[in-house]
């Protein structure tokens, strides 16, 4: 998008916002033809999922932009209830089939009201209320009434458990989302997540991990990483390197996220780092606009793979 194509569609989007369009119902887009470049698919847990998953955060306004803080309104103001419904028919029409985000009424709203056009986007969610709860039971009966095809555990509340060793309320959180007959991941940040499911044999279906290498400018220093994981701000896998030893050792789908440590990385040195070292689908918080080209990237790393060291597991 050069800068003339830009203002002209901005005046237009300011236009549909003054004349009250902020709305998927009040101004359902229209469906874009489908493209040439589709993104590849692979299985998980029995269904077609793309290798190129939409990200939420983008569509829920939370952009992990560090302390640029006038980024979490711009965002907002950009993606409009009318812009997330235009940016899943683009998703949709480059062959990306499946999302996955964190239960904020209002980007739910959005992505019902596309079910209801007709859209065929599949659902990976994950709860944000207390696991063990009442209340987390509910929501999560909700969610596949709605038509969720997957739940998992919020990798924040994961995280909490593993430092507290509480490997119980894990298998707590996965016992209840699996009492609703609906395949069942586990997010992390912290790699002891896996490693505590591991070992406890949690039936997990898959994974939801975060993976980047740290070449970067603002990724952590050496010295940063012995200390707590939740203590280093700024970055989301405090060690790459081991992540790939776990995982490979690990025999159930895995979705990488944070590929691009919040757009530190370029899409196709992100790629390219997570699908070589063992993932099997790639999380990207994406634009409208970036979705064509993230997903012409990703075929093209997705074709040099000839071998890798861990299996395909999706």
């Amino acid at each position: 998008m050069n800068r003339r194509t830009f203002v002209k569609s901005s005046i237009v989007a300011a236009a549909s916002l003054a004349a009250g369009k902020n709305s998927p119902a009040a101004d359902t887009p229209v469906a874009p033809p489908a493209a040439k470049e589709q993104s590849p698919t692979g299985k998980l847990c029995g269904k077609e999922v793309s290798r190129l998953l939409l990200g939420g955060n983008l569509l829920t306004h939370f952009t992990h932009s560090r302390e640029l803080r006038y980024v979490y309104n711009l965002c907002a103001h950009y993606n409009t209830d009318a812009k997330i419904a235009e940016t899943l028919e683009v998703a949709e029409a480059h062959g990306v089939n499946t999302l996955v985000i964190h239960t904020v009424p209002r980007a739910l709203s959005v992505l019902k009201e596309h079910r209801r056009r007709g859209g065929k986007m599949k659902w990976i969610i994950c709860p944000t209320a207390a696991p063990g709860t009442d209340e987390y039971a509910q929501v999560c009966k909700q969610l596949v009434d709605d038509g969720t095809e997957f739940i998992y555990l919020w990798g924040v509340q994961a995280d909490k458990f593993a430092a507290a060793d509480k490997a119980d309320m894990i298998a707590k959180a996965v016992e209840t989302i699996k009492d609703h007959d609906v395949p069942c991941g586990v997010g992390a940040h912290d790699l002891k997540v896996i490693e505590l499911c591991e070992e406890k044999k949690i039936p997990a279906d898959f994974y939801i991990k975060t993976f980047h290498h740290h070449n970067y400018k603002t990724g952590p220093k050496p010295d940063q990483l012995e200390k707590p994981h939740s203590e280093i701000p700024g970055y989301w896998c405090q060690n790459p390197e081991r992540t790939i030893e776990v995982m490979a050792k690990v025999k159930k789908p895995w979705i990488a996220f944070k590929v691009m440590a919040a757009g530190a990385i370029p899409p196709e040195n992100a790629f390219n780092y997570v699908f070589q070292n063992g993932a099997d689908f790639s999380l990207a918080g994406m634009f409208d606009f970036e979705i064509a080209p993230d997903v012409r990237i990703a075929n093209k790393v997705l074709a040099s793979i000839k071998t890798r060291a861990r299996p395909w597991y999706g």
